[in-house]
């Protein structure tokens, strides 16, 4: 069984997107206060997870929207009303 962990960076991505749905990754730093290249960062370790989901956006295709998969919440036991609060997360990988 392995652990995965989650930096403070990463949970901040993860609650908005659980908070307010597909945003892109201009919209995440602009809302959570965060360097862009750091979304990146916390984005490619959410997908590294599958805690999070890349969709084209039709409206800007050099813009994806990204979104919870909150299917893989559940199934790591992550409760999405919690993760504010949360300075570090570290759940059982299957």
């Amino acid at each position: 069984m392995k652990v995965g962990t989650l930096a403070r960076s990463a949970v901040l991505v993860l609650d908005r997107l659980v908070s307010e749905g597909p945003l892109t990754p201009n919209q995440l730093a602009k809302k959570s206060n965060l360097a862009p290249r750091t979304v990146a960062h916390a984005l490619s370790q959410l997908r590294k997870y599958r805690l999070c989901k890349r969709q084209a956006n039709l409206m800007d295709m050099r813009m994806p929207l990204y979104y919870a998969n909150l299917d893989r919440l559940t199934e790591f036991e992550i409760d999405p009303n919690q993760l504010r609060f949360e300075q570090r997360l570290y759940f059982r990988i299957v």
